[in-house]
């Protein structure tokens, strides 16, 4: 019966089919009419409050992109991208600055754009929109890549955010990017051979990039060099106006710090864009001033009459007999237009004798020349330098090392070494007499420095080479105010076979300013450069490498802060001069 169990209070009561029956105390009821409408508005509240917390979700996700990722990119410098779960974002390069902290080498924020092979349907038609958009890649690289067997494939690496936006306007899901960082070298050309560059992994894989790769993966504090870009920017320049005006294969050039060795500018051209890779002539990446050896000629004469003076066994006032070739063996030592005549250590220079220079070095003998060039750094790779590229010293062992060899080394041939060898130790030759490694880098380690020559000896050479250039072959090196002192050399070039090439030389011009008291030293090197109608037909130093340092010089000596002294150079006058009047009246 349907009334059973209904209480005494809702008997006779009628109620509708689907009506809820509200069951109260162990005892069947009927719910009222007012519950019904309680339930209902609970649900509902349930609805909405679930409604609620999704919009506050969505919500707190907007504010979290848009917002305090936006803030910690204007504040902190990170990264636009943010890596997927998994993703290792890569680790930040270290900037390379100029001693002045101007920025040579950093890295930017780009993407790299990739794929998974087996989700391309239709590889053909992606191919052939990639090649549209990256124009560097060919439609069938891209074929190539997208029907490779593998999960994982880079198509396209450093892209531009117009390239990003055209591919994913593309509508391809299956081509994604990855965020990435790219090497980049806001000065291009400029310090080629000194910084070298990276490849798409962004590793070095040349000159400081590659030798302090560690260094510069390792830390994000940035690596300060020894190089001034306003020093950097003129050689460079005056070196690409002598390489075409001489229509040389190329040019070098070093400009050191005398008592440091901390390396101001370093150029080699032709160089090349660091901001390209692909070169098609692989011999512009060469850098002659750390890894081109070669026989430097006179200059040697430098190295020769400081072991001379510093053995004992020559005096300053000694003389030579040059009147005549040296005969060594079945060969003659002889000379370039110089006076026929007994010449003095200071005529030796002045005049550039090869005969005399030979006498001096037979004179001290071959067991003192082969530990004078080993105590100058001539006989091994240059200790510490930070570059990658480092040429290593030719000469005979020691075993062979006759008079012959002797004699020849004594004017720079026999012996082959590399421009940033020759300008260390002819720095060590001018500064007082202490050989200190050269660096290119501000926090350098373990450069130990040692004395090779006394300081007498050191002052005495000063005295020599500034006469070098004002009596001597250098005199277009000459600038008033300056008081520069240098030594030229012209050097036969040799061949693949181990040959003199007729008509072929390298011309090399070191140098030191002011001497009175020495601060920089310049080192100029010409390769094969052309005689001109202005040169009267020669192609020796004097006439190529000196005017170019001179031109090097005057542009960077103020930058350097170098004062002129002319007063210097008018007493030197005066006193030459009186000397004359005086010799005149005898």
């Amino acid at each position: 019966m349907v009334g059973f169990g209904l209480s005494k209070k809702n008997r006779g009561v009628t109620y509708v089919p689907g009506q809820e029956i509200y069951i109260s105390s162990g005892r069947f009821g009927w719910e009222p009419e007012d519950a019904a409408v309680s339930v209902c508005h609970k649900r509902i509240l349930l609805v909405v409050a679930t409604f609620l917390l999704i919009y506050a979700v969505i919500i707190w996700k907007i504010f979290n992109v848009c917002l305090v990722d936006g803030i910690q990119l204007h504040r902190e410098g990170q990264s636009y991208y943010r890596p997927k779960k998994g993703i290792t974002f890569p680790v930040h390069r270290a900037n390379i600055v100029d001693r002045n902290g101007v920025i040579v080498a950093t890295n930017l924020p780009t993407v790299n754009l990739f794929a998974n092979p087996h989700k391309v349907t239709n590889p053909k038609e992606v191919a052939e929109k990639l090649a549209m958009i990256f124009t560097d890649t060919s439609f069938e690289d891209f074929l190539i890549r997208l029907t490779r067997n593998a999960k994982f494939v880079y198509l396209h690496r450093n892209v531009t955010p117009q390239q990003q936006a055209m591919v994913n306007a593309l509508g391809y899901p299956e081509l994604e990017f990855l965020p990435s960082e790219v090497r980049v070298y806001p000065q291009k050309e400029l310090l080629s051979h000194v910084l070298g560059n990276t490849d798409v992994d962004n590793e070095g894989i040349a000159g400081l990039e590659k030798s302090l790769n560690d260094r510069l993966n390792s830390s994000t504090k940035d690596l300060r060099l020894t190089i001034d870009l306003g020093v950097q920017y003129a050689v460079r320049d005056e070196l690409i106006q002598a390489k075409e005006k001489f229509m040389a294969e190329r040019a070098t050039a070093i400009v050191m710090n005398i008592n440091t060795s901390e390396i101001i500018a370093l150029s080699s051209v032709p160089d090349y864009d660091l901001n390209k890779r692909d070169f098609k002539d692989k011999d512009i990446k060469f850098n002659f001033a750390t890894l081109g050896v070669y026989e430097a000629g006179s200059v040697f004469k430098v190295f020769n009459t400081a072991m001379g003076l510093d053995s004992g066994k020559i005096k300053i006032t000694d003389s030579f007999d040059a009147t005549k070739p040296l005969k060594m063996g079945r060969h003659k030592i002889t000379d370039f237009r110089v006076p026929a005549k007994w010449l003095t250590v200071g005529e030796t220079l002045i005049h550039s004798s090869n005969i005399a220079s030979a006498q001096l070095a037979l004179k001290v003998g071959k067991k003192i020349q082969i530990q004078f060039f080993k105590n100058i750094g001539l006989f091994d790779k240059i200790e510490n330098l930070e570059i990658y590229e480092r040429g290593r010293p030719l000469h005979q062992s020691e075993k062979r090392w006759q008079d012959d060899t002797v004699a020849t080394c004594a004017f720079g041939y026999g012996i082959s070494a590399t421009p940033m060898h020759i300008i260390t130790a002819f720095s060590s030759i001018l500064n007082g007499g202490l050989y200190t490694p050269p660096t290119l880098v501000q926090e350098a380690h373990n450069r130990k420095t040692r004395r090779v020559i006394s300081h007498q000896t050191s002052m005495d050479m000063r005295k020599l080479l500034r006469d070098v250039v004002i009596y001597g072959s250098a005199k277009k090196a000459n600038i008033d105010g300056y008081e520069i002192a240098g030594k030229t050399g012209t050097a036969n070039k040799l061949d693949e076979n181990g040959r003199y090439i007729k008509g072929k030389n390298i011309t090399s011009f070191v140098s030191a300013f002011p001497i009175t008291n020495p601060q920089y030293a310049l080192m100029v090197i010409i390769d094969s450069p052309k005689p001109l109608k202005e040169t009267y037909g020669f192609v020796t130093s004097g006439w190529n490498a000196v005017p170019t340092g001179a031109n090097i010089i005057k542009r960077i000596a103020p930058q350097l802060g170098v004062k002129p002294n002319f007063d210097v150079d008018t007493q030197r006058e005066n006193i030459l001069k009186n000397l004359n009047k005086k010799e005149e009246k005898s």
